[in-house]
């Protein structure tokens, strides 16, 4: 069963329809895609999750556990290849 979709208004007065309780406006994350780095290449749940939790740097993200990256309500199992491979071109990776 689908839920119903309501339309929405963010406060920028972009109009949208959406059927979960997250409060992202879809144009407005498109706006404020990174153009490079790391953030640039997860989907708009995971980098607004990480953004949100003060993760913004590899530096950051290496000092946390992959088990405790997936903890954080919008961050998916399939975001992990792509952060474990942006690590590793840094000479980092997920603390131990």
């Amino acid at each position: 069963m689908k839920a119903e979709k309501s339309l929405r208004v963010c406060e920028k007065g972009h109009k949208y329809y959406k059927s979960s309780d997250c409060p992202s406006c879809p144009v407005c994350d498109k706006e404020n895609k990174p153009e490079s780095g790391f953030l640039s290449k997860l989907s708009s749940p995971a980098r607004n999750a990480l953004v949100h939790e003060r993760i913004d740097t590899l530096q950051k993200l290496s000092k946390y556990t992959e088990k405790e990256i997936l903890k954080i309500h919008g961050i998916g199992p399939a975001s992990l290849p792509i952060m474990r491979t942006s690590l590793e071109e840094e000479g980092l990776s997920f603390k131990a």
